[in-house]
């Protein structure tokens, strides 16, 4: 339970509070907005349940990208910083956010820790993408708005084709689903890929799906063009701007 927002639950933080509390978020939200845009950054928020595979997404990532793009990330978890340990090993420069008992990050934390890298010698002037990792959850990390140019929802073939239906606010706010570890297919014969597709497209206003598996390699070329786009898009609406 998120001892901050109370998870939506009137009954535990009054609704104003809570209209208070996503206020202040969007106005930092925004701030940070400016600051990525001014950087010709593209900042790509990644949610998803635990275990859903969103670090082995970046790792893969890496991996493809890393000699075109300038990679940074920041991972957050309640304890631990081995998502973001995992990344520098997989050569994206990388900081833990640890929530402690917060189920999800928000604007100022995205802020105070951007602050903290550049200090440390990591600034957006040196970046060309920059991912958030989410805290793993399928409910509150959709309601707070960071500053990202996207929403990017993992979704392990795991987790059942159901998940848009049941979690639908997560996928509403999501730009791109990417359907991870489609490697496992052949051993999970009753999951159905066009039950998942049509929760999809139900959930999202524009329903964009990617497959892929981080270890054969499937569909990470097209997640890594879609990253590419993000950027051109986000440096021409900078220049509209």
């Amino acid at each position: 339970m998120c001892e901050d927002c109370g998870c939506g639950d009137p009954n535990l933080v009054p609704v104003e509070v809570q209209e208070s509390l996503l206020a202040k978020n969007d106005h930092a939200a925004a701030h940070n907005r400016e600051h990525f845009r001014a950087a010709g950054v593209t900042a790509i928020n990644l949610m998803g349940s635990p275990g859903s595979g969103k670090t082995a997404l970046l790792e893969a990532t890496a991996a493809r990208l890393g000699d075109r793009f300038r990679l940074a990330a920041v991972s957050g978890d309640l304890a631990t910083s081995r998502d973001a340990d995992r990344l520098e090993v997989a050569g994206i420069p990388s900081r833990s956010i640890t929530t402690g008992s917060a189920c999800h990050l928000d604007a100022e934390l995205i802020h105070h820790r951007l602050h903290e890298m550049s200090h440390d010698g990591l600034g957006l002037d040196a970046m060309d993408l920059f991912f958030i990792e989410n805290v793993g959850n399928l409910v509150c990390p959709a309601i707070y708005d960071l500053g990202q140019e996207a929403n990017v929802v993992a979704l392990s073939i795991t987790e059942g084709e159901d998940k848009p239906l049941k979690y639908p606010v997560m996928f509403h706010k999501a730009d791109l689903v990417v359907l991870t570890k489609v490697d496992l297919l052949p051993h999970l014969p009753g999951f159905d890929i066009a039950a998942l597709e049509d929760a999809v497209a139900q959930t999202m206003p524009s329903a964009e799906l990617l497959k892929v598996s981080a270890v054969t390699g499937e569909g990470i070329d097209e997640w890594v063009t879609w990253l590419e786009t993000c950027q051109k898009t986000m440096a021409q609406t900078v220049e509209v701007s």
